[in-house]
């Protein structure tokens, strides 16, 4: 077991390095939070945002009394994170920053032995992860189901159709306004549907009219994302490919945000909608060159 440090005392120059890189993220970690508790507009939220701003504050200058050094913080880190709030969602960005914490709790574990108050800090490290778990109520998660309807049934439905289509009409226009129409149609009848589902629900903890709003929207944007290569490409069979492409970037961006802002696993969510997306439009694909060979379908 190694010596015991105490405040001012020489520090051999790795440890020292370790701490000044420490005190460096603490820092940076206080302004993001305090930025962010600035513009939070629930009481509650913002209450403990700046508490945890005052926890990293305080954690900064402990490190201090052993670097005697005074680091600045990363501008372009806080600002990152900030933007990120602002297009992402407070909850988003909160994670990220979660996952920071997560490196400094192992971090500060690797020091016990030479510093036996990284344990409390390592400590209240971990306890800023449960109450920022706990703490935030924000609307676009509340209604991240719903979304996720009408952007997976958008995938599933329309990768399939189009895929199916290719074969069937071979005209890019063509096959995008088919696309298009069924589309639109699509996202009204979800849009219905879950507006009928969500009235239905005892609870009534989210407004019908939103979670409709939210699934129709979320299925029309990706309609939209996926038949624009049939418009700009001129040869189908080569629009398909990059349509299906499309859809897993839309796969994969959403699970990542959904994985990050509910703390659930990434890969096995994205396998599962990208094998499933891919799959139907195989089918669907193979489908439309039967009805193109079967009914003699020439466009």
């Amino acid at each position: 077991m190694g010596d015991t440090q105490e405040p001012g005392r020489a520090l051999d120059p790795d440890l020292r390095a370790v701490l000044i890189r420490a005190q460096h993220n603490e820092l940076t970690e206080h302004h993001v939070y305090k930025r962010l508790a600035q513009r939070e507009k629930n009481p509650e939220n913002r209450r403990v945002l700046e508490r945890i701003a005052d926890d990293e504050r305080r954690h900064y200058e402990f490190w201090g009394t052993y670097t005697q050094a005074a680091p600045e913080p990363s501008t372009f880190t806080v600002w990152k994170y900030v933007l990120i709030a602002r297009l992402f969602g407070l909850t988003f960005a909160v994670r990220l920053m979660e996952r920071g914490e997560e490196e400094a709790q192992t971090s500060y574990g690797r020091l016990e032995d030479r510093i036996p108050e990284s344990k409390q800090i390592a400590a209240e490290e971990s306890e800023h992860e449960d109450e920022l778990t706990k703490m935030i109520d924000e609307e676009r998660l509340r209604y991240a189901g719903s979304v996720v309807l009408g952007l997976s049934d958008a995938l599933v439905e329309l990768t399939g159709a189009l895929a199916g289509l290719t074969l069937a009409l071979q005209q890019g226009r063509l096959i995008a306004a088919t696309g298009l129409v069924t589309g639109i149609a699509a996202s009204l009848s979800m849009a219905a549907s879950e507006y009928l589902s969500t009235r239905a629900e005892p609870d009534g903890s989210k407004s019908p009219v939103k979670s409709s709003l939210y699934t129709g929207v979320a299925y029309l944007i990706t309609v939209l994302f996926l038949i624009w290569p049939f418009l700009v490409l001129g040869n189908p069979l080569v629009a398909l490919p990059v349509t299906l492409a499309c859809a897993l970037v839309v796969i994969l961006a959403f699970t990542y945000y959904i994985s990050v802002a509910k703390d659930l696993p990434f890969g096995s969510r994205f396998g599962e909608m990208a094998g499933l997306s891919l799959a139907v439009a195989a089918v669907s694909f193979g489908i439309g060159y039967l009805v193109r060979i079967l009914l003699g379908v020439e466009v």
